[in-house]
């Protein structure tokens, strides 16, 4: 059982990743995401989740700088945008990744979508860039079933991580599935439905029993389904409540009803249909 903040799943490659980080999608750069990022590792977080395209590495590497927690405690992510894809644009762009991070390494280093004709070149990239010793782990992000196949194809290198959009109204039970099966952790981007799903009267009935908050029922959820999880947050009580997931277990009938909620409704882009 997943018992405590400090606890880690252990990815196909042997390095360990917390089940519960901070996602800083959207947190301003600068004072505001160090803060964050700050506060996050002082509450006994070691997990940051962060992106090229979310412009605030600079930030997020400065709430590094100054947490007082030693880099190999932490366990960082960032990925190559959508832009940069390509085999030498990935090298190039995760350089300056590194830079604006100010890091000697990354422990995740992920493909954020997979752009069609660049992502398996994209994939290249990170294998040599996993080779060379300056990520520990490489994963990919919003990849469906054929998208894992075609890299692992072309590669036979596995993704250690896959992080996508998974809520209660988006169970992606088959993803969830071939995942297990291939090695590949699964990671939850937007557990709660960017806010959806906060008030969802089966969620607070669950809530109720444990006493607990309907974000925390599915926090909890994602951990009983063998997900990693990231929400997002700047509010010091919320990154305290997302914590507080560790003294309970959801019986397999309240899984069952929280599965049951699924729509395969998206909040956020299909990865087989966006132009971004």
């Amino acid at each position: 059982m997943i018992a405590s903040l400090s606890d880690t799943t252990r990815l196909n490659n042997g390095v360990n990743m917390p089940w519960l980080g901070l996602g800083v999608w959207k947190v301003e750069d600068g004072g505001t995401v160090a803060e964050t990022v700050k506060s996050a590792i002082r509450l006994g977080y070691r997990s940051i989740d962060t992106a090229a395209v979310y412009g605030n590495e600079t930030g997020v590497g400065q709430g590094i700088r100054e947490c007082g927690v030693p880099r190999e405690e932490l366990f960082i992510t960032t990925k190559v945008w959508n832009s940069d894809q390509g085999y030498d644009s990935t090298l190039a762009a995760f350089d300056t990744s590194l830079d604006k991070l100010g890091l000697e390494y990354v422990d995740l280093y992920l493909v954020h979508w997979p752009v069609k004709g660049k992502y398996v070149e994209t994939w290249k990239a990170l294998t040599h860039l996993y080779q060379s010793g300056r990520v520990k782990a490489i994963g990919v992000s919003n990849f469906q079933i054929h998208h894992l196949e075609d890299i692992i194809g072309e590669t036979g290198v596995i993704p250690a991580v896959n992080q996508v959009e998974f809520h209660p109204y988006l169970t992606q039970k088959p993803l969830l599935s071939f995942c297990k099966d291939k090695g590949i952790q699964l990671e939850a981007w937007s557990p709660l439905a960017q806010g959806a799903l906060t008030n969802h009267p089966v969620l607070g009935e669950i809530g109720a029993k444990y006493g607990k908050s309907a974000s925390q029922v599915i926090l909890r959820w994602d951990l009983q389904n063998g997900v990693v999880t990231i929400p997002k947050t700047v509010h010091e009580g919320r990154l305290k409540e997302n914590a507080d997931i560790f003294d309970f277990v959801l019986s397999p009938s309240d899984m069952e009803a929280i599965d049951a909620l699924n729509r395969n409704e998206r909040k956020g882009s299909d990865p087989d249909n966006f132009n971004f």
